[in-house]
């Protein structure tokens, strides 16, 4: 969850919205700007839904290890949605559209919208949207990276979100991203490349060496001290790469880890022509506690509410008659650079695209969106941070975020349906909202809630060190939160006819 400015709204539905018919004809086979919507269904796949009792969390734990960048996220969000028959779109193709058939696409490979339409929909019908963030506040490589300094060879860094910095000291660290790579007949492929050793650390100062630290507190300059080691001896480059000119990406990088990212890539140094790097942990994601009951990782924000937002899509239509009396459309949406504020390619829309939105759809007034963003649970040692009477806990469900002043878009009418969800399936829901004396982040809720006009509730999964490098959660909560979002899925239709609201 970012602390964020009012900012534009990510590309979200849009890219659907705008391939949608605005009026059905008679035969229901449409055509607008090229796209088609047919009324032939096409049937999902033939495996059966998981179980209600099963856990999700061991997949979540596969997933965060996995996904150490935005981009092996949405890699692996698009390779679990393809296994179960989700059809892959390009932005800049033609689109068949089918009731009854599951789609995503993939925009910038840190961004991801996956959406099944009911077999039953009509335009004007709707968008039930689960929205989260793939990325996290971490240290990113500088465009010059290449560091000397007392015969140690070091990476220029900088920070990226709100982050807690002083976590990332004394870690066993790499490096994770994408690559773009050279290939044959001129063409050029971004890879994504993990290096799954510990290759770098940023060490801390001894405290023979600064006496005051305890007493003071750990205050570092995060240009000068937040820079890691990556090794001890200055390496010879190879006499081809001297004569280059000292324009190309290998002359703002150490030759030593442009030789390691090649041989994880398995192609020259000569053919990786960009590289675009985080640096990541590479402590494992884990169970914790004396009973298992916590799960010890780093990017649980957002990547815990991102699976399973994704994980209740595929469980909620993943048979053919999952979506044969749905009148909705099912959507996950997982945008990137919402630590940052959204504002990108990859996570924002200029404002002609919701006009284009509003005249081709004509009203949002049927869909709602969540947007699910990790929580802050009350913290045991510092609980005076917390509203006495709004302290969420972990296991104990999913928390609705309230703001009087907008900071999240949640409103009475938007918190009775998602916990009018909840209470349907017998899940525990909890309340948040931050002391008067305090500020308040925000989320993409308000985003989505004024730049498309769609009703939003803001909620998310009780934790603990938010934005450290190491973050921690319930175990249940995961399972809960899965069940809630499935469980929307599958029945807000039914509940939102039931409200009457002018």
């Amino acid at each position: 969850m970012a602390a964020i400015s009012r900012v534009q709204l990510l590309h979200h539905p849009s890219a659907i919205l705008s391939r949608l018919p605005h009026s059905p004809s008679s035969s229901l086979t449409l055509n607008l700007r090229r796209r088609k919507f047919s009324s032939t269904p096409l049937l999902c796949s033939s495996s059966s839904s998981s179980s209600t009792n099963a856990s999700v969390v061991g997949d979540l734990l596969d997933y965060l290890n996995e996904s150490w960048t935005q981009f092996h996220a949405t890699a692996e969000a698009k390779r679990q949605l393809i296994a179960a028959g989700f059809h892959l779109l390009n932005e800049n193709d033609e689109w068949e559209l089918k009731p009854g058939g599951r789609y995503l696409f993939t925009r910038n490979m840190s961004c991801l919208v996956a959406f099944a339409i009911g077999e039953k929909y009509i335009v004007g019908n709707g968008f039930h949207v689960i929205a989260a963030h793939t990325d996290s506040p971490c240290l990113k490589i500088k465009p010059k990276s290449a560091s000397f300094k007392s015969n140690y060879l070091m990476l220029n860094v900088q920070t990226y979100g709100s982050g807690l910095w002083h976590t990332w000291f004394d870690r066993d660290l790499s490096v994770a991203g994408r690559v773009i790579v050279r290939a044959s007949h001129g063409s050029f492929l971004h890879k994504l490349v993990k290096v799954t050793r510990p290759l770098l650390r940023v060490p801390t100062l001894a405290i023979h060496l600064n006496r005051t630290v305890n007493t003071d507190g750990f205050k570092p300059n995060l240009e000068t001290h937040l820079v890691p080691l990556l090794a001890t001896k200055p390496e010879e480059a190879p006499a081809e790469s001297k004569e280059k000119s000292t324009l190309s990406s290998k002359a703002a990088h150490h030759p030593l880890l442009m030789q390691i990212l090649s041989d994880e890539l398995c192609c020259d140094v000569d053919d990786i022509v960009n590289i675009e790097l985080n640096i990541c942990d590479t402590q494992p994601s884990c169970l914790g506690g004396a009973n298992n009951e916590f799960i010890f990782s780093g990017r649980l924000d957002n990547l815990a509410s991102s699976y399973c937002a994704l994980r209740a899509l595929v469980d909620s239509c993943g048979s053919p008659v999952d979506l044969s009396s749905e009148h909705a459309i099912r959507m996950v949406a997982l945008f990137d650079n919402e630590e940052v504020g959204s504002d990108s390619f990859q996570g924002a829309g200029a404002p002609t695209m919701f006009q284009a939105m509003r005249h081709i759809v004509g009203s949002f007034a049927n869909s709602y969106a969540v947007s699910a963003d990790m929580a802050h649970g009350v913290h045991p040692n510092f609980m005076d941070k917390h509203e006495e009477h709004h302290r969420p806990e972990m296991h104990k469900g999913l928390v609705i975020k309230h703001n009087a002043n907008q900071r999240y878009a949640t409103s009475g009418v938007t918190a009775f349906l998602f916990k009018e969800v909840a209470k349907i399936h017998n899940l525990p829901t909890q309340e948040f909202v931050v002391r008067n004396d305090m500020g308040c982040g925000s989320t993409i809720g308000p985003i989505l809630a004024s730049g498309v006009g769609i009703r939003t509730v803001d909620c998310g999964i009780a934790q603990l060190s938010m934005h450290s490098v190491r973050e921690v959660c319930g175990k249940e909560d995961i399972d809960i939160a899965y069940k809630h979002f499935k469980a929307f899925y599958q029945t807000f239709s039914s509940i939102d006819r039931k409200l009457i609201v002018d």
